[in-house]
């Protein structure tokens, strides 16, 4: 008798799951895949549709698959959710039904539970540490280049973990070093991080060490990069606030990466902002922030020039009158 396979695959690796998924899928025959292969929408499921696409026979195969995303979230608790869980152990022997789950999930729901004894359970959490650094050689060298544990951090401070994310920079760098190419942390620099951004730090560097000249060169370098002076005014306010929470954070020992997750921020954000913070009292940033309101409104009600007007908050941040 062939066994009934059922499968649970959950977790914030969306990239992970999907080749796993690749994997699943290339257990059926190439040129009927297609007619014993059904995806169905967890959010909306019923279960006559769910038994309907299990039950179906296999078209000129020995099994057919049955893909259902997100319904462990979705269903609702009490007798949907209860009759849900008891057809699993009536799905017919001849159907691969798999549950995909992007992000958490409830290892309370009585779905999770019953799979968790009778399914075939992966869970998918981003990889980390010298894992994630191994992982990325290994896919540089499937790209045809070559990268080192040093620049593969580099990578991961400017990109994250998300290995989706991942993934696609490192394929932008290895196409542009070619085959048998280094990647080195200038490409990185060149092509993953975000120029604006690094002016951006650049000139809360010089802020927090008061250092006039080169904050007014830094303020004069955003404005010529053409961007919107409330565009600017803008990303101001929220680094500053990304710096209060940085703050609040750091007080309560939390590690730079934990800190990261917790703000939904690159682990360089925090890395810099880490070191941002050392220059400034949590007063003095709630100050700048609401200085920044103020030049907001100066701006827009025409009484400051945008130039003169964030000249004139350099030099106010710079010469202690905040």
């Amino acid at each position: 008798m062939i066994p009934i396979m059922l499968y649970l695959l959950y977790g914030p690796d969306e990239f992970s799951i999907g080749q796993q998924l690749a994997r699943l899928r290339e257990q059926l025959p190439p040129d009927v895949r297609d007619f014993n292969l059904v995806a169905l929408d967890g959010r909306k499921l019923k279960l006559d549709e769910l038994a309907q696409a299990c039950e179906a026979q296999p078209f000129l195969a020995e099994r057919r698959m049955v893909i259902v995303s997100d319904a462990l979230k979705h269903s609702k608790a009490g007798k949907e959710r209860d009759d849900l869980r008891d057809y699993l152990g009536r799905v017919p022997p001849a159907c691969n039904l798999i549950f995909v789950e992007r992000g958490e999930v409830d290892k309370r729901n009585a779905i999770f539970t019953y799979l968790k004894k009778h399914a075939d359970v992966r869970e998918f959490a981003p990889l980390q540490g010298a894992d994630l650094l191994r992982w990325l050689r290994e896919r540089a060298s499937g790209m045809g280049a070559k990268l080192d544990n040093q620049t593969a951090q580099h990578l991961v401070d400017y990109a994250g973990n998300d290995s989706r994310t991942l993934i696609n920079e490192l394929g932008k760098v290895a196409t542009y070093v070619g085959r048998d190419g280094q990647i080195t942390p200038a490409v990185i620099n060149l092509l993953v991080a975000d120029e604006h951004e690094h002016n951006l730090f650049a000139f809360i560097d010089d802020l927090s060490q008061r250092k006039r000249s080169a904050a007014l060169q830094g303020v004069r370098a955003l404005l010529a990069e053409g961007q919107a002076t409330t565009y600017i005014l803008y990303m101001l306010m929220r680094q500053v606030r990304i710096l209060l929470s940085v703050q609040e954070l750091a007080a309560r020992r939390m590690r730079a990466d934990d800190i990261a997750s917790e703000l939904k921020q690159k682990p360089f954000v925090v890395r810099k902002s880490l070191e941002q913070i050392r220059n400034f009292e949590q007063h003095e940033l709630e100050r700048m922030h609401d200085r920044l309101l103020e030049t907001d409104r100066a701006i827009k009600t025409g009484q400051l020039q945008p130039e003169v007007a964030l000249e004139l908050f350099v030099v106010d941040v710079c010469g202690g009158k905040l």
